[in-house]
């Protein structure tokens, strides 16, 4: 009986580890096992089936953390080979600094939105002033193009006594640093607390940050004496502005910009170089002398190598009995053309960037697609500007506020009383040319009469302050009149639903009740 027994449980055991294959592995957890290993995953999704072609195209596809994917090395990897490229390719180059002007241009201006008139003056005028002597636009696109061969950028804010000699009272400056010089010092590396240079706090929020004090790519007579090799000072997180997009949740440091891209620049400037090198042999005028002659024939005597001087433009006396044939180079010049432009279509895409704006050639392109195209771009600008405000402008305008009420009589005392809390404002930046000035001032003549918008919002839409303007409106026309001129005529469009039909028995403009009619000429034609 007991002999019996164990022969079922013997062969119970034997079949428990002889289940099906696939349902073993599809049990068994992701991540689970060792590298190599030839799991078996069951999914209705085509990409998840364990192919030899998925697993051949995926085989760097891995489940790191992000910022175990975005680790020193692989950051220190990827600036080197993105700062090469925009050194060295003309496309590169190109494109970060359309980036660049495109999302910054002329820097921001700020508009306070206080209760306060008098306040609001005054914070404008004096940071206007600040902005000017510290050049905040510059660093501002010196950032954004950091952020694209880089990946991030670093500010230190400081005081820096010379502001004063640029005609600003407020000290406050903004010193720039490289994304090289915010690392985890060698002797703190593998603290949970601490990651890449930026020290955590128990919510996991930049407490502070760890900035090398000379560049580690120092060289020549600029570099660091021994003893201060690694030396480096550490900043609290309100003292350091970083400015990088985080592509997923929880990450610390940033990528370059045009990271998808490095490869299809390679290739590009590799062919490009290529192609123009065979151009070069094709132009150059290359050619073998040949004869029919038999060996003992009668053909002058040469040697194998010896040359025959050949003149451009001019015929040559060839030895007796030679012959000469040209030697035709064989070139891609054909398909380069259509080449080069999906090439540049596929990195204007990875940077969310129409192909006519990356490429620098709008040949092709007709006004309704390029229109569309550029307000997708336009679009991505704007919310790279919003984020440039709270990662930069905000905290820039909460430093500059605390230093600027310390400075006697530059400032209303009521915002000694506010506090902590940032007064109300916002950020303009320059205007988008529009493709066709004329559409773009009907559009917004009828966008008015149909009170569908307001005047805040189309000087908005030109980067300018409708209270500015309008003052600056006022004292225009005040003088005019005091000159004697007449303000030109005012052109009113008529709302887009109540617009008058046509009328065919006159076609002469006067009859247009969609234009305004000169008062000048009014009483020219009365008189």
């Amino acid at each position: 009986m007991l002999k019996t027994i164990t022969n079922i449980l013997s062969r119970v055991g034997r079949g428990t580890q002889t289940a099906s294959p696939s349902l073993t592995a599809s049990r068994t957890p992701h991540g689970s096992g060792t590298r190599g290993s030839r799991r078996l995953v069951v999914a209705k999704f085509d990409s998840a089936q364990t192919t030899p072609d998925n697993r051949k195209h995926w085989a760097n596809a891995d489940g790191l953390s992000p910022n175990a994917a975005v680790n020193p090395e692989v950051r220190r990897i990827l600036r080197n080979r993105a700062r090469y490229e925009v050194a060295n390719n003309s496309y590169a180059k190109g494109i970060a600094l359309t980036l660049a002007n495109d999302t910054i241009g002329t820097g921001p201006r700020l508009q306070m939105l206080t209760d306060d008139t008098d306040a609001n003056t005054r914070i404008e005028a004096a940071f206007d002033k600040w902005s000017r002597a510290v050049d905040l636009a510059g660093k501002l696109r010196t950032m954004r193009l950091a952020r694209a061969e880089s990946g991030e950028a670093f500010a230190l804010l400081v005081n820096n006594p010379a502001i004063a000699l640029w005609g600003s009272p407020v000290s406050l400056d903004l010193k720039l640093i490289e994304a090289d010089q915010v690392c985890t010092p060698l002797l703190r590396r593998g603290r949970t607390d601490e990651i890449d240079g930026i020290v955590l706090d128990q919510w996991g929020n930049p407490s502070a940050y760890r900035v090398l004090k000379r560049h580690p790519g120092d060289s020549g007579l600029l570099r660091a004496p021994i003893d201060d090799i690694g030396a480096y000072d550490t900043f609290a997180a309100s003292a350091v502005v970083h400015y990088f997009r985080a592509d997923r949740p929880g990450q610390l440091r940033g990528i370059p910009d045009i990271t998808p891209a490095l490869p299809l620049f390679a290739q590009l400037r590799r062919y490009t170089l290529a192609t123009i090198a065979a151009a070069e042999t094709a132009a150059n005028f290359a050619a073998v002398i040949y004869t029919d002659a038999p060996p003992n024939g009668e053909a002058d005597p040469l040697e194998p190598m010896d040359e025959v001087e050949l003149e451009q433009r001019l015929a040559t006396v060839l030895p007796g009995g030679w012959k000469l044939g040209q030697v035709h180079a064989e070139q891609p010049t054909t398909t380069f053309g259509e080449f080069k432009r999906e090439i540049l279509n596929e990195i204007a895409r990875c940077l969310n960037m129409p192909f006519n704006v990356a490429a620098g050639n709008s040949s092709g392109y007709n006004y309704a697609s390029g229109r569309l195209d550029h307000q997708v771009y336009f679009k991505s600008i704007r919310v790279e500007q919003h984020h440039l405000q709270l990662a930069v402008l905000d905290r820039l305008l909460k430093a500059w506020l605390n230093e600027a009420v310390l400075v006697e009589g530059l400032l209303p005392q009521s915002l000694r009383e506010r506090g902590a809390a940032l007064p109300e404002h916002a950020w303009f930046w320059d205007g988008v040319e529009h493709v066709d000035p004329a559409k773009e001032a009907t559009a917004q003549a009828t966008r008015l009469a149909n009170h569908t918008t307001t005047l805040a919002a189309e000087f908005a839409r030109q980067g300018r302050d409708w209270e500015q303007e309008l003052r600056q409106r006022a004292k225009e026309l005040v003088l005019m009149d005091e000159l004697g001129l007449t303000p030109a005529p005012q052109t009113t469009a008529a709302p887009a639903g109540n617009a008058p039909q046509e009328d065919d028995t006159d076609g002469n403009e006067d009859s247009d009740p969609h234009r305004s009619e000169d008062p000048t000429r009014a009483q020219a034609s009365a008189a």
